[in-house]
């Protein structure tokens, strides 16, 4: 860690964005360290385009990549093969999406899954701690798939109006972390949010129809939506026709 990175030790410390270490140092779109994972710390840096991401034994670290991956809210390729899996789980009794039903549950289980290719989690107990204080706060939310009153998926996410910023998701049964993604992009498109942050390049996110774009770009928007009315986080099954009888399969 380089000895110019910034300390922060309040809240309205954070350097701007634009100071955040570039594409040839070793650790590209690291902006700060220290500080705190609580609400005001986390709002504060949630309304620049910043958010955490370290490891245990780690200090707090912040981030804000250049550039940043976002999902466009209209541009969500919806696959021939989810579109089916949604339209299944729709009509199958017993399959139901509630959004923060269970939002512990749900970052418990992001923090706790097996990834393919990772060893350990970045959702440390502090940062569980954080986002379910941010949750009791109104500025976090659980997107979640229940199948017979179990939950089987589901992702997290944060908001500041309509400035949506995803978390992580999980899945313990086939397409779930999807069919949850699915209906957050459905209650986004109806109450006109227009990009969620992915805040790290995956092809995953990328087939999707997620892309990156100039942090510039990306800090205005986020500049903008924040200030808008919040969100009404509620999901009923008529919202599934904002994918299911509007979006081509593809």
């Amino acid at each position: 860690m380089s000895s110019s990175l910034p300390w922060i030790q309040s809240p309205d410390g954070f350097p701007h964005p634009s100071r955040s270490w570039d594409a040839a140092s070793p650790a590209p779109g690291l902006l700060a360290a220290g500080g705190e994972l609580s609400v005001s710390y986390l709002l504060a840096a949630y309304r620049q385009g910043i958010f955490p991401w370290f490891s245990a034994g780690q200090p707090i670290l912040w981030w804000s990549p250049d550039p940043r991956m976002v999902l466009p809210v209209a541009e969500f390729r919806l696959h021939r093969s989810l579109r089916r899996v949604l339209q299944r789980f729709r009509a199958t009794p017993g399959c139901e999406l509630r959004i923060d039903s269970d939002f512990s549950a749900v970052i418990h289980a992001c923090a706790q899954t097996p990834r393919a290719g990772q060893d350990g989690t970045w959702i440390v107990p502090a940062m569980v701690a954080a986002y379910e204080a941010l949750h009791a706060a109104g500025h976090a939310h659980s997107v979640e798939t229940w199948v017979d009153g179990r939950l089987v998926g589901g992702l997290y996410c944060v908001a500041l109006g309509r400035a949506v910023f995803g978390e992580s998701m999980f899945a313990h049964a086939t397409d779930a972390s999807k069919i949850a993604l699915a209906a957050l992009i459905c209650l986004c498109r109806r109450e006109g949010v227009q990009l969620i942050d992915c805040q790290q390049n995956t092809g995953h996110l990328a087939s999707l129809g997620a892309r990156e774009v100039e942090r510039a770009q990306f800090l205005r928007h986020v500049d903008d939506a924040r200030l808008q009315p919040a969100c009404n986080w509620h999901f009923e099954s008529v919202y599934w026709d904002e994918l299911l009888s509007v979006t081509p399969a593809v």
